[in-house]
């Protein structure tokens, strides 16, 4: 049963949120644009805002008769929760409906002044918890203004107002007063007519002081018209400031146009675009949301005008110009097309949209349940998503991305792009994965592995072939690499390498170009097979010589043999030469290359493990705990456990494991 009570707490958190939503009302001629003007001015995409529209535009007839949108438009309180969580902002009791804002305490304040052949006053009510004007202090000070006449009664009634004189100076007696004494005030107007300042000598203690109408009429006398700062003028008729300059006017600047901009509707920033963590702190990679995909005719972005500039005035009024802002080309790519405006850009198709090469373009996506007898192999121009399993015995080939929400078998996957495995690798030593750029799985297990960038796990790599280009990294509460072997450029990072019981041999390399290392072995091996054949038909072209010799002469089948002998030696000679010249190419690139690489290790190294930094090898007699190992003049050398900055949080194309 639903009670008064019940949901008395749920509307108290409703009032607090709706008290934290900002709103602002935007005008333009498309609701698109409008939407994308007002994810500039909230700093938010447009997919995060909410709107209600206050005027309905209209495109008129042939131009004739149209009407603008106005449109009031905030950010979705669920996302605005989201920021303040994320900011350690939320610190709001679900008790609380208002937060009392922040008060100063200030003292009360009065001014006495001689204008005119009259006494004013002028009375500052305190704020907070500040001291009122005392009444014994007014009159201390009126009493010493040479013979001051003034009403008694009514300064004591403005001192106990609670507004005082409301801003003003109310006029409470007078003096003698003697032109001769009043204060004189000088106008002058700097060379450039930026700024005007007053200077004014102090007046003697018959002398009226300088008015904020004796200040205007002074500025329009030297012709001042512009920039005039009233609160500074108020300010010093308070507290006037003799025999010194005091700016009572500044020039108007120029404001300069707006340059046009592109206002996109998706997230252009893919550093941005963040794994999700589940309470026990693993990745819940069933929540990647790696893909932004857009539908056939979806806004996804709007090109905004460039703004004229505003122009400035002198305090003299002399026109100051701005500066209009510059105009861009609309980066169009592939798949999508200008809309009925020519600013908006839509997409053409279904697909994945994203900037390449700083142009807007929509990449196709191909969705499956599973990969499997139903489907057969697939073999895609853009990117896969499998929401199930890749069965065994089938593959995915995509010239995107893959995203795979269950796990992977016995398979080969290769793309150009990422790919994510939310389930995991269970290769059964007959699995393959090759992707262009990150590879993200929760385990890897009997696969082989290459990736153009990184290699990221969340549980373990166990008696596998990985390499990567940048690194391979294991994060989590069981970052374990057990068996394998395992190449990266720049670093290995995982909690324990090895295992106590022995097991598979776990090989671990950084420091080079895994490619670059597997063609060296690659041609390492070619070439001692040739070197073997070579070697036997050098002996089969030695034998039948020797038997032409004894003979004078050999049967022409045998002659025949002999020369495709020499001829397959000259073959394999140039094969062989070939071989060692790309071998020296690669030698030199990997003793060139710059980077020392890294294998480092939060838990335990155990012994049996084989390390390589470059052309040093490491294999460790004992168990080592929090570790880092790397190269130094030749030698593989250990220190205190310290990954490089980017030690796993940050991933391929900015993704991350928070």
């Amino acid at each position: 049963m639903v009670t008064l009570d019940g949901i008395r707490p749920f509307m108290k958190k409703k009032l607090t949120e709706d008290k934290n939503i900002h709103a602002i009302e935007v005008r333009a001629d498309t609701l698109e644009e409008c939407l994308a003007d007002a994810s500039v001015q909230l700093e938010t995409k447009t997919l995060n805002l909410e709107y209600e529209v206050l005027e309905k535009g209209s495109v008129g007839i042939i131009g004739l008769m149209k009407k603008p949108w106005k449109i009031l438009v905030y950010e979705n309180p669920e996302i605005v929760r989201q920021k303040k969580e994320e900011q350690g902002e939320l610190g709001i009791d679900d008790n609380e409906l208002e937060i009392a804002p922040v008060v100063v305490d200030t003292d009360g304040a009065f001014y006495v002044h001689r204008f005119g052949s009259h006494l004013y006053l002028k009375i500052v009510p305190p704020v907070g918890k500040g001291k009122s004007v005392a009444e014994k202090d007014v009159l201390s000070v009126i009493n010493y203004c040479e013979s001051a006449k003034f009403d008694e009664s009514l300064v004591k009634s403005l001192c106990m107002a609670p507004n005082g004189t409301d801003g003003k100076y109310s006029e409470i007696g007078s003096y003698d007063h003697r032109d001769a004494c009043d204060a004189i005030l000088a106008v002058d107007i700097s060379k450039d007519e930026m700024e005007a300042t007053i200077c004014v000598s102090a007046p003697q203690p018959q002398g009226s002081e300088i008015t904020a109408e004796n200040i205007h009429n002074a500025l329009r006398i030297q012709g001042v018209q512009a920039g005039i700062d009233e609160e500074r003028i108020n300010a010093y008729v308070d507290t006037p400031v003799y025999d010194e300059p005091y700016v009572v006017a500044s020039a108007i600047q120029p404001v300069n146009g707006r340059d046009a901009y592109i206002a996109y509707n998706f997230e252009t920033d893919r550093s941005k675009l963040k794994l999700k963590e589940t309470g026990n702190g693993q990745v819940d990679f069933k929540e990647l949301n790696l893909i932004q995909n857009v539908v056939a005719g979806q806004p996804l972005a709007t090109k905004m005008l460039p703004q004229r500039g505003k122009g400035g005035k002198t305090v003299l009024g002399r026109y100051l110009e701005a500066k209009n802002g510059k105009d861009i080309n609309i980066p169009l790519g592939q798949n999508v097309k200008l809309d009925s405006d020519g600013r908006t850009i839509v997409a053409e198709c279904a697909g994945h949209v994203m900037l390449v090469s700083g142009k807007i373009t929509v990449e196709q996506v191909y969705e499956v349940k599973s990969v499997g007898s139903k489907t057969g192999n697939i073999d895609f121009m853009g990117t896969v998503v499998c929401k199930g399993d890749v069965q065994d015995g089938y593959s995915i080939k995509a010239a995107g991305n893959i995203e795979v929400y269950g796990s992977v078998e016995k398979c080969h996957l290769e793309a150009d792009g990422d790919i994510v495995i939310s389930q995991g690798v269970m290769g059964r030593d007959e699995g393959e994965i090759i992707c262009g750029k990150t590879l993200w799985a929760r385990f890897i297990q009997n696969a082989k592995v290459e990736a153009g960038e990184n290699v990221v796990v969340n549980d373990s790599i166990i008696n596998s072939e990985v390499s990567a280009k940048k690194k391979i990294i294991l994060k989590g509460k069981r970052a374990s690499i057990k068996g394998g072997h395992l190449f990266a450029t720049e670093e290995i990072l995982a909690k324990d390498i090895g295992s106590a019981g022995g097991g598979n041999e776990t090989l671990l390399e950084v420091g080079f170009d895994p490619e670059a290392k597997k063609r060296l072995l690659e041609l390492s091996a070619m070439k001692t097979n040739f070197e073997k054949e070579q070697e036997e038909i050098k002996l089969n072209i030695e034998t039948l010589e020797n038997q032409k010799k004894i003979r004078r002469s050999l049967p022409a089948e045998k002659e025949e043999k002999l020369n495709e002998f020499k001829s397959k030696n000259e073959e394999l000679k140039q094969q062989i030469g070939d071989k060692d010249e790309e071998i020296q190419k690669i030698q030199s690139h990997l003793h060139e290359l710059k980077v020392v690489g890294r294998v480092s290790a939060s838990g335990t190294v155990y012994p049996g493990v084989k390390i390589t930094v470059r052309d040093a090898i490491l294999e460790p007699p004992n168990e080592y705990k929090a570790v880092s190992f790397f190269y130094d003049k030749g030698f593989v050398r250990m220190d205190k456990y310290s990954p490089s900055q980017n030690d796993g949080e940050e991933g391929a194309d900015g993704y991350t494991t928070n």
